[in-house]
């Protein structure tokens, strides 16, 4: 299990679980942050292994290049660099930090969710609409969805290796890295690679 320090404008935790036997993880994650945008993303490698680690890794340098770009445009750019390696799956927001704007939108079985500050647990979440295919092998119709937010927000995303019941356990009060930690530690199933990443937008971050 690794953890990673915050990152401004946001509050950021992250944590992960390597599956045993294997040398390295192949989910990634990006936290980007330039010119009043913020771009965060959790990447799943498809299957497990140094092959997944390395679709993942190239989609983690295709986004961090695409931070401007809108970001239909920038997974479209991912599917067509990725097409030889073995795909990914992964869910991104493109965060406007001006204009208190989310766009978000996942292709595959990263699951991702907007929790409202202010709100307790099980009230105020924004779950992300998840549309089924592979970057790089098959690629759905793209739509990305568009939301307000408010400083002191969580984004949220959980890979594959994780029970979907882990988002459920989240509120906006908790401390990111705190609630990565905790959900590697009690929702992952060990049968894959887990990622949590966990994201509070600066109060101070308009």
């Amino acid at each position: 299990m690794t953890t990673s320090p915050a990152t401004s404008p946001a509050e950021a935790g992250f944590a992960q679980f390597v599956l045993p036997g294997q040398r390295e993880s192949g989910d990634r994650h990006i936290i980007s942050a330039c010119d009043g945008f913020l771009l965060v993303a959790a990447i799943d490698g498809v299957g497990h292994g140094e092959e997944a680690a390395a679709a993942a890794e190239a989609a983690v340098t295709i986004l961090r290049e695409s931070v401007h770009h809108p970001i239909i445009s920038a997974v479209e750019l991912c599917h067509e660099r990725l097409r030889q390696t073995r795909g990914v799956v992964l869910s991104l927001a493109s965060v406007d930090l001006r204009h208190g704007m989310i766009t978000w939108l996942g292709v595959g079985n990263v699951q991702g969710v907007l929790l409202r500050a202010g709100t307790g647990r099980g009230t105020m979440r924004e779950a992300l609409l998840l549309r089924g295919g592979v970057v790089g092998s098959q690629l759905p119709p793209l739509q990305a969805a568009v939301l307000p937010f408010s400083p002191g927000d969580t984004l949220a995303f959980v890979t594959d290796g994780l029970r979907v019941s882990s988002l459920e356990s989240l509120t906006a009060l908790e401390n990111p890295q705190r609630a990565a930690d905790r959900i590697i530690e009690n929702y992952r199933t060990g049968q894959d690679d887990a990622l949590a990443l966990v994201v509070r937008i600066a109060k101070g971050g308009l």
